[in-house]
């Protein structure tokens, strides 16, 4: 059954993080899965969805028919022909919108709809689909009330934090792309295992719990990075011998550069000419 706070929604643009949340929703048990439809052009691309129950299809206006919220998750350069699509099937009476389409402002969607329909922002990550994203959240002041039903659905797959519309984009570099930095530094660390000696699963299955228990020492402690780190350097011993030499090679720069770096592109995604085709000879 719904839960009349969040549903039912229509997920446009069920890509991986669309589809992510449809399953984190679902596994949260807050919406029936009749009552969460995702749409996408090319409809063979929802195939793993099949047999959940969720409304799948290609039809963006049909899915907006017993939707409340409408979650827009297309990439940024599809939205202007989404919008489109869909100006003449939303009612600013019933409908909220919630975007996850990086880069692209309240304002600029509402100049492209024409109406006051109430938009918020939100930002989450590829964890939503095990209820564990970081959602951060944006909104005008005069549409508390679809930012509080957004809080509700994203708290139901994740933590969520409100922010300023303006700190979007870094959220999206630190949370959204944040995914994929910390991956790859547990890819490095299982790595450094096998070297060391560990077959390959062990290394991976070791450097992950590793991770997991480091953050879950800073979320549910409170403490701070460096105090944990404290606990676990001694004089002339081989964690510290290990952390010099991280940051010798540039370990701490290397991953501040590359937030900032995403952060700075995350911008540009919606105005950024597209690519042209490669040509094959």
């Amino acid at each position: 059954m719904a839960n009349d706070a969040i549903g039912p929604i229509a997920i446009l643009g069920a890509g991986n993080v669309g589809q992510a949340l449809a399953r984190g929703l679902l596994a949260a048990k807050r919406l029936a899965a009749a009552d969460i439809a995702l749409t996408r052009r090319h409809a063979d691309k929802l195939g793993g969805l099949a047999g959940t129950g969720l409304a799948l299809g290609t039809d963006n206006c049909a899915a907006l028919g017993r939707a409340r919220q409408v979650v827009i998750s297309v990439q940024p350069r599809q939205l202007d022909d989404l919008f489109a699509e869909i100006r003449g099937a939303l009612d600013p009476g019933r409908h909220s919108i919630i975007s996850v389409v990086t880069g692209v402002t309240i304002g600029q969607m509402r100049a492209q709809l024409g109406q006051e329909i109430p938009i918020v922002r939100a930002m989450p990550n590829t964890a939503i689909a095990i209820g564990q994203s970081m959602t951060c959240l944006a909104a005008p002041s005069d549409h508390r009330r679809a930012l509080d039903d957004a809080r509700v659905l994203f708290d139901s797959v994740g933590a969520t934090l409100q922010i300023d519309e303006e700190m979007m984009e870094s959220a999206t570099a630190l949370c959204a792309c944040g995914v994929a930095f910390f991956l790859r530094s547990i890819r490095a660390a299982s790595q450094g295992g096998i070297e060391i000696g560990f077959h390959p699963e062990e290394a991976l299955l070791m450097a992950a719990q590793t991770a997991r228990g480091a953050a879950s020492l800073l979320m549910q402690a409170g403490s701070h990075p460096e105090a944990e780190i404290d606990r676990v350097t001694t004089p002339r011993g081989c964690t510290i011998a290990g952390l010099n030499e991280m940051e010798h090679r540039g370990f701490s720069s290397a991953m501040i550069k590359g937030i900032v770096t995403s952060a700075k592109m995350a911008v540009e995604l919606y105005r950024a000419p597209a690519r042209p085709a490669s040509v094959k000879s």
